[in-house]
This record gives C-alpha cells, sequence and structure tokens, in this order.
C-alpha cells in the first residue's frame, strides 16, 4: 500500500508515514486529515512512496481525507523547499510552514461570505402590478434586482427590515438567497482614487535594458505562452531616478499580454502602498488582479490573498521577502526592487535570502528574474563583472535632471562652534530648511535612530539605565515616557534619579527621531512636520496615511528612519537632510562600509526626483570615510573597486562563502563552553579550504536573556560549509537550555 510522509501542523516539527487508502487521490503537496493519537489533526504530504518502509514492524495508520481536492504546494515549490533545507541547514518541516502560511494552515480561517439576493425569475408586468400596490418592498426588491450587475445584491444593501420581504420572494420562487464570497481587501478602506498611467516613452538605456529582458522571455517564434528555459539573471544597475520602475513596469505588461505572471518583490512593507498604487494605475483595467502579500496583512487578508493568487485570480503579486513563495501558476518574471537591501535575509530559521531565493526559483519555474538597484550588493555586482548575471546599466535620470549636489558637513566643528556634543541641526542645514519652507518646497530629513535619547546617564556616577535583559542601554521615548529596549523591547520607568547613587541630575544623552521633531517643531514652528518611524506607525495604514498626506504636500518637513530611505517618489523634496552618517560606520561588520554607502546613496536620491534641482546635506564626525566620499561624487564603480579589492585580499565575500554559527543561553559559562566544544570538533576533520574562526563573545554579548558566543567559518563553497556544520551538530547533544543557529550567508554579525 502507498504511504504519505505527512507533516502536522503545530509547533512542534511532528513527521509520521501514514497509509494512503485506496482511491485517495494523495500527492506531494496535499492537505490531509490524519489520526493523531486519540484525535484528528491536519498536515502536509511531504512525499509519496509506493510502499510503507519494510521494517517498521507494524501497520501504518492510514489518512482519513483530503483537506483540499488539489495540491497546495506544487512540485516546483516542493523542489524549492528542498533545495533551502540542505542549503540552508534546516529541517524541510520549517520552509513548508513558510511557503504554507499560518493563514493557510490553520482551518480555523475559512473564506469569509455574506447572504445575497439573486433574481432567478422575473415576474410579469401584471404581477409586478399586484405587487406594486400589495407588498410595495417587494417591488422595489425585485426592481433593484432588474438593474444591478448579474442581478444579484448583499441582502444588508437591502436595509434592515428587508428580511421578511426577502423570504416571501424566496416562497414565491422570483429570488434565491445564496453565500456569497467577500474578500478581505487590505486596500479597501483607500480613500485615494488610482488614476490609469500609460506607457512612459523610454530613454535609450531604458529601451536597451527592456529589449534584453524582453528577448528572454521570448521563446520559439517570439511567443511567450509556453515557459522558457533559464536564462542568466539580469541585474539592473540605475541611478536613483533613472526609471527603473518604468522598465519593470513595460516588461511586466509583456509578460501578462503573453498569459503569464508577475512576482514583484520589495524589501520594506514600506514600499508595498507604492509599488501597488503603481502597478495598478497601470494595469487599470484589470486592477482587481493585483494581489498583496506581507507581514501586517491580518490573518484574513492573507488567507483570501494567498488563495486568490493559487486559484490564478491575482496575476501580479507585490510583497515582501516571504511574497518569493507566492503560489504564482504560469510564472513569467520575477522583480526584486532594491535587491541589495538586507530585510531579504531571513533572521529565523530557515535563514534564506529572498533575492537568492528568487533567482533559484526563476530557473526552476523557467521565469526571467531582475534584480535592481541604485548601489547593488557587492555579491551581485562581482556576478555580474563574473557575468553569472547580465548587467543593464541606466546612468542617467529619466527626466534628464542631473543628480543632487550633495555637501559634507564636518560635525565637529560645529559642536565646537556651537559648544555641544548633542548637535544635530548645522547652520548650512538650517538655512537650507528656511530657504525650502519659504519657497514652499518639502524636505526630507533622515536619522537611523528612532527614540527620543540613545540613553539615560547620572554625570555624578556615569551610571546608564541598562536592559536588564539585554546587553544594550535602553532609549528613551518621550511619547510613551518610558524606558524601552530597541532588542528585546523591555519598558521601565524613567527614574527620576540615578538608581546607583540618587543623584537627582540624572540625564538624558544623544538624539533619537522624537527629540529631532520636538527641537524642529520650536525651530521651525510654521512648518508642518510629521515623523516615520516604528513608534509612529502603529495603527494600520498609518504609513500610507503619512505618505500619502506627504505626496498631497499637506506636510513640509518629514522625518523618518530607514523607512523613507529608498524607493519613495516625491517630485517636490528638493532638500534631504542626513542628521548622522555615521550611524553604523564603526560597528564590527566587514560590510559596514558598504551599507552605510548604500543608505546615503539611496537617501540622498529622494531629491531633485521633479523639475526642480536637489540638494543633499550630509553632517557627519568622519567626513573623510570612503563611503560618505564615494558617496558624495555619485561613484559606485569606484567604491566597488576599492572595497572588492580589501575583499579579495581578507577573503570576504564574493570571494568566499561566509557563516555564523552562534550558542546561546541563559548560562553564560554554558554557552561558552558550548562553543569551545564544537570549535573543537569542527577543526579536527576540518574540509580543505575552510577556514575556521575562533569562538568569541558576539558584539551583542546578551540579548533576550541569553548569551550568546559565536565563531565565523569561511570557505570557497557554500555546501562545503553547510554540510561539515551540519555533521557535527547532528553528532553533539546540546545542553538542555543552549541553542545552536547556523546562519549560512550571514549578513549580521552582532
Amino acid at each position: 500500500m502507498p504511504a504519505a510522509r505527512v507533516l502536522i501542523d503545530g509547533p512542534s516539527e511532528l513527521v509520521f508515514d501514514y497509509a494512503i487508502p485506496d482511491g485517495l487521490p494523495v500527492l506531494a503537496g496535499c492537505r490531509v486529515r490524519v489520526p493523531l493519537r486519540n484525535k484528528t489533526s491536519t498536515g502536509t504530504v511531504l512525499a509519496v512512496t509506493d510502499h510503507a518502509p519494510a521494517d517498521l514492524g507494524f501497520a501504518l495508520r492510514p489518512l482519513h481525507s483530503l483537506t483540499d481536492p488539489e495540491p497546495l504546494l506544487t512540485p516546483k515549490l516542493l523542489e524549492l523547499a528542498r533545495w533551502i533545507a540542505d542549503y540552508y541547514a534546516c529541517s524541510i518541516e520549517s520552509v513548508v510552514r513558510v511557503l504554507l502560511p499560518e493563514a493557510v494552515r490553520t482551518e480555523e480561517n475559512a473564506a469569509k461570505t455574506r447572504k445575497a439576493v439573486v433574481l432567478t425569475q422575473l415576474p410579469d408586468e401584471e404581477t409586478l402590478d399586484q405587487l406594486a400596490k400589495r407588498a410595495p418592498k417587494q417591488h422595489t426588491i425585485l426592481t433593484l434586482l432588474r438593474h444591478v450587475p448579474e442581478q444579484q445584491m448583499p441582502l444588508t444593501d437591502l436595509g434592515n427590515a428587508a428580511g421578511t420581504s426577502v423570504k416571501a420572494l424566496v416562497a414565491k420562487g422570483f429570488v434565491q438567497l445564496i453565500d456569497q464570497q467577500v474578500r478581505r481587501d487590505p486596500d479597501a478602506d483607500g480613500v485615494d482614487e488610482i488614476l490609469p498611467t500609460r506607457d512612459l516613452p523610454l530613454s535609450e538605456e531604458q529601451q536597451t535594458s527592456l529589449d534584453a529582458i524582453l528577448s528572454s522571455l521570448e521563446t520559439d517564434g517570439g511567443s511567450l505562452a509556453s515557459p522558457p528555459s533559464p536564462t542568466r539573471p539580469f541585474l539592473l544597475h540605475g541611478v536613483t531616478g533613472s526609471g527603473k520602475t518604468e522598465v519593470y513596469l513595460q516588461a511586466a505588461r509583456h509578460v501578462l499580454e503573453a498569459g503569464r505572471t508577475v512576482l514583484v518583490l520589495v524589501p520594506e512593507i514600506s514600499l508595498t502602498p507604492q509599488t501597488v498604487r503603481r502597478f495598478r494605475a497601470r494595469f487599470a483595467h484589470i486592477q482587481d488582479q493585483v494581489a498583496v502579500l506581507h507581514s501586517n496583512l491580518s490573518q484574513g487578508e492573507r488567507f483570501d490573498e494567498w488563495h486568490r493568487i493559487r486559484k490564478g485570480k491575482a496575476r501580479i503579486v507585490i510583497g515582501a521577502r516571504s511574497a518569493v513563495f507566492a503560489p504564482l501558476p504560469d510564472l513569467g518574471l520575477i522583480l526584486v526592487d532594491e535587491e541589495h537591501e538586507n530585510s531579504y535575509k531571513q533572521d529565523q530559521v530557515p535563514r534564506y535570502h529572498g533575492r537568492d531565493v528568487a533567482v533559484l526559483r526563476a530557473h526552476l519555474e523557467g521565469a526571467t528574474v531582475v534584480l535592481g538597484s541604485a548601489t547593488p550588493s557587492l555579491e551581485s555586482w562581482q556576478n555580474a563583472l563574473d557575468q553569472k548575471y547580465q548587467l543593464l546599466r541606466l546612468t542617467h535620470r529619466a527626466d534628464g535632471q542631473s543628480l543632487p549636489l550633495i555637501r559634507v558637513i564636518d560635525m565637529r566643528l560645529e559642536s565646537k562652534k556651537q559648544k555641544s556634543k548633542d548637535t544635530f541641526l548645522s547652520d548650512r542645514l538650517r538655512s537650507a530648511i528656511d530657504d525650502r519652507l519659504a519657497k514652499n518646497e518639502q524636505t526630507i530629513l533622515f536619522l537611523n535612530r528612532r527614540g527620543f535619547a540613545r540613553s539615560l546617564q547620572c554625570p555624578a556616577c556615569g551610571h546608564v539605565c541598562q536592559c536588564p535583559h539585554c546587553a544594550i542601554a535602553l532609549t528613551y521615548h518621550r511619547t510613551d515616557d518610558r524606558l524601552i529596549c530597541h532588542i528585546c523591547g523591555h519598558q521601565a520607568v524613567v527614574p527620576r534619579k540615578c538608581p546607583e547613587c540618587k543623584d537627582p541630575s540624572i540625564i538624558l544623552q544623544g538624539f533619537g527621531t522624537q527629540k529631532v521633531e520636538d527641537v524642529f517643531h520650536k525651530v521651525f514652528p510654521s512648518a508642518r512636520i510629521a515623523r516615520i518611524d516604528a513608534d509612529a506607525l502603529r495603527k494600520k495604514n498609518a504609513l500610507r496615511d503619512l505618505l500619502n498626506a506627504f505626496r498631497a504636500r499637506k506636510i513640509d518637513l518629514l522625518i523618518g528612519t530607514q523607512m523613507i530611505a529608498k524607493g519613495l517618489h516625491f517630485p517636490n523634496v528638493t532638500l534631504v537632510g542626513i542628521l548622522n552618517a555615521d550611524i553604523g560606520l564603526h560597528v564590527p561588520d566587514f560590510r559596514a562600509g558598504e551599507r552605510v554607502f548604500q543608505l546615503l546613496t539611496q537617501v540622498a536620491g529622494r531629491a531633485g526626483r521633479g523639475s526642480l534641482e536637489g540638494e543633499v546635506i550630509v553632517q557627519t564626525f568622519t567626513p573623510h570615510s570612503p563611503s560618505i566620499q564615494f558617496a558624495r561624487h555619485h561613484d559606485f564603480d569606484g567604491f566597488a573597486d576599492q572595497e572588492l579589492e580589501m575583499r579579495r585580499q581578507f577573503g570576504y565575500p564574493p570571494f568566499a562563502r561566509c557563516a555564523l554559527l552562534t550558542v546561546r543561553s541563559t548560562h553564560e559559562r554554558r554557552a561558552e563552553f558550548t562553543l569551545q566544544t564544537l570549535h573543537r570538533r569542527l577543526k579536527e576533520a576540518l574540509p580543505p579550504g575552510i577556514e575556521l574562526g575562533e569562538p568569541l563573545p558576539s558584539p551583542l554579548v546578551k540579548a533576550h536573556g541569553q548569551f550568546r558566543f559565536q565563531l565565523i567559518l569561511r570557505g570557497p563553497k557554500a555546501r562545503a560549509l553547510t554540510r561539515h556544520v551540519q555533521q557535527v551538530l547532528d553528532k553533539t547533544p546540546l545542553p538542555e537550555d543552549v541553542t545552536a543557529v547556523f546562519d549560512m550567508d550571514a549578513l549580521s554579525f552582532t
């Protein structure tokens, strides 16, 4: 009898074999009901075999039934899941739980329905006249149904008192009550109307890029109807404002016209509304076929969007990292916008990279993948230099405007002039903002640190209020009047005197977006100021509403964290101020310089995107840093050349694969000893070419109440690293309260 291996739903990764009863069409990827102890559970079929294992010694229990007649996971998605499990050294069960989100797996979620009245038979004119005299409500209902699309209406739209009249019409055979499925639209409460747009004229560089993408999409005879053979991924390197999105839109149109589907990945949820708006405006005739997937959706919204995608009702999917697993049929094109962003890397098991998974999925599905960025990751850039990716370049802005002028302000001189350590507003930036306010132009201010002050410190004894669970200072948030840890979320009451020496002169140190907003309200009293960060966007759709207000010029000055650093297009923004360019520059990470360069270039690109010239003012205490100087001159090639040479000399990615092994526990010595033991065993049978680092405390040695120790592994091939570490971990029993985490292609080393 054939058998199925089933992943049981629930927090634990239980996998059991079950016999498949005769006549039950079970395939890999199906959802099934199975017996588990004395109850019935649901699960996902991972694999189907012709015969049960011969050495069991007992008969397998049979499956009960299918929850859905068709597999929810296609063979290509299951193949992708197996690759992720092997490459990132995680269980296939953890990957399947990402492919099938909880909203889909949980039987508590279902399609939302409402009662609707359908006209089944229209009475003759004589009967209608009699109803108009004797039962005017019944006559009104029939008249309404005659003139609405599909001759049906929701029962609630007929009024609270319509129930009795409808029952009478049902008894007479004129109408019928049905259950009508209702889509829970994530954008249902949007107030702004989307106006249709048309394809824009392309520059020569844009047309060349589009032609290259379309040529990869075409098959024999120039038809897109059948899946083509896999092609090289495209790296679309275009300066900010060069019109990459227009290339995306026109490529997507060709794919849709051929009957295939499009997947668009964006790095931040904050970019999703704008991208959705652009695609819905361009494809206004099929607006209802655009689906959205991201973590801010409710369970019901995610359920509806996922099933719309699977059933082919949505042909364009836009979403963040996990949308790479959207069950799109006939996938033709994958667009990865801002491909360099770290947010594409999952920080929990399975620790996959959305960009890399997108490249592999395109290969498996026979689709074309386009990676776009003004500041490509050095890994993607090196792949283009090695001819693994096909490089497309947009070197000029689409509107013909020049890139914004970037001025660097040395804050060491400003601090001396203003006699303050925490100054964050230079004279040059202040006068530039005044000038924009006078001209009714808009300004964006960027500071990648939320909160009011970064710490609370006693000047008498030097005590700093620390998080009891993490090795980090608590940040003061004025809105909540609380000290909050940005790692674990711990909150504490603000002390009125030092907890150590009882000195009442305890003071706030540093500044965050809340303090900047507070000070700027005083410095620019007539300006309309708003703030965008995680604290200001706790309500659903708050981000969309703020960006719409800024687009409508109801806000003069927008202060924000990295949420506003990329992808946003506001033509009236002529000034961008970067309040502290040094944040992130001096952290113990070989990618620190690359990240700062990317962030500065992306933020600077928000200025001058309309008919007016833009200006960027960068405030820094390290003005001679290569990251800042190359960003100042918009010189990606120069930065990449010197950075790649450094990486080559020291054996860092992209010239080697890098992995991180972290051990954590609530007991410091136990975590340290466990990592030392693993280090010794890894060293014993170390494959040639792999470099094993020393076990050391993590830069953030304590987080969420656990002590953390780590070691870095580097080697020419990822699979060799993964398999060696996996073999050692499988053979090494860990203490009950110790956890080992392996992160292949790690992006964070803190």
